[in-house]
């Protein structure tokens, strides 16, 4: 039961009440604490059902296989990742998008310390490229999502360029971001710094034409 399916489904059913909801909650956070311990290959439903203190029935109530669960957790990630930059685009004030750049960064940074399983999971790497949307791998649907929040805080104009751009941006950061989690668990305080040059960098001179502000070199670097 727990080999990994080529194309599983996350949720087989939606829980319908709150009970289950929590029931399913509790299964989600067993196995990103699992995933932290022990690994994706020592991970089993079996377990899984074990640290969430739930029958092993009701894990397959939900979930085909282990494959199926750690996707779904995978999302919830993504929408805590997203809720948390959304949430401090509200509270905070920026001088324009590359302080938010920064900030995204920087909750991403802090979810990887503190968020179990997310460091596992990198959003989907041990389970497919494809893990949050079928059609697009896992860092198109991400850099979609981040887009939308630049769009709506920064009035940039919608376009093909700025979707590569942004794109691109989140890429390079993601694998940089990585190099700094495998040089020190916390995250290389240097290697955290060079990601943000690196997208500051790459955006400035792609978005400059559509930012309320033109950055300097200077302003760039810091």
């Amino acid at each position: 039961m727990d080999d990994d399916c080529v194309h599983p489904e996350a949720l087989r059913r939606q829980p319908a009440q709150r009970r289950s909801a929590r029931r399913v909650e509790r299964m989600l956070d067993a196995c990103a604490e699992l995933l932290d311990e022990t690994g994706y290959e020592a991970l089993s439903t079996t377990r899984i059902a074990e640290r969430a203190g739930v029958a092993i029935g009701s894990v397959y109530q939900f979930f085909p296989d282990k494959r199926a669960i750690t996707q779904e957790l995978t999302r919830r990630n993504v929408e805590q990742f997203v809720a948390r930059v959304g949430l401090r685009f509200m509270e905070e004030e920026y001088r324009g998008w590359w302080e938010a750049v920064d900030a995204i960064i920087d909750e991403y940074v802090d979810m990887h310390r503190t968020v179990p399983g997310f460091r596992s999971l990198h959003f989907g790497d041990v389970v497919d490229l494809n893990l949050l949307d079928s059609d697009s791998e896992n860092n198109t649907v991400i850099a979609g999502r981040l887009r939308g929040l630049l769009l709506k805080e920064f009035g940039l104009a919608d376009s093909e360029p700025l979707d590569l751009a942004v794109l691109v941006a989140v890429e390079a950061g993601d694998a940089v971001l990585k190099l700094a989690f495998r040089r020190d668990p916390a995250g290389a305080p240097d290697i955290i710094d060079a990601a943000k040059h690196l997208m500051r960098g790459f955006l400035s001179r792609q978005l400059k034409s559509w930012s309320p502000h033109v950055l300097t070199e200077g302003e760039v670097g810091r």
